[in-house]
């Protein structure tokens, strides 16, 4: 190798290629796109993940199991703190009036009450379920609770709905 070996090809500006500017440029007539063929086309793009024509990724890996998700039932959370905060001593509390008081947001089947947070209050809380500190946190403040049956009269599950937790 000689010295002078090293640096040859290495140009700090380089020239950009500017193509399709006539067969003397060295870059004309195809402009390097070669002949035919959608490539060689004007506004041509690939679809994302096309690979060529070869098999895509996509499609050679292997698609196993199932999610149920999408069949999951939507349940929307309320702490005990909350209650504390927004309502008053003898009031009621049921999936509508919460929405109402835009503590409940979104699309959801069931209410479920958590027991994080203190409770002084005497309070009839309407819910589909408990959990057993909320359960305990609400019958020791003196209330009231009360188990719906069924899904939420507020809201039916919407398709392509996302869980409210």
């Amino acid at each position: 190798m000689n010295l002078n070996d090293v640096n040859r090809g290495i140009v700090p500006h380089k020239r950009r290629k500017r193509v399709g500017r006539g067969l003397g440029s060295g870059h004309g007539k195809t402009a390097g796109r070669g002949h035919k063929g959608a490539r060689s086309r004007s506004g041509w793009r690939a679809k994302s993940g096309f690979e060529g024509g070869q098999v895509p990724l996509i499609r050679r890996i292997p698609k196993r199991g199932f999610n149920n998700k999408r069949f999951a039932t939507q349940i929307a959370i309320v702490n005990v703190a909350v209650l504390e905060e927004e309502f008053a001593p003898g009031d009621v509390v049921s999936p509508e009036v919460l929405r109402s008081r835009g503590l409940l947001k979104g699309v959801f089947q069931e209410l479920k009450i958590l027991g994080d947070g203190e409770l002084s209050k005497t309070l009839r809380v309407s819910a589909h379920r408990f959990s057993r500190q909320a359960k305990e946190k609400i019958e020791k403040a003196g209330g009231e609770v009360v188990v719906l049956p069924g899904p939420s009269p507020v809201e039916k599950n919407v398709k392509g709905s996302s869980k409210t937790q």
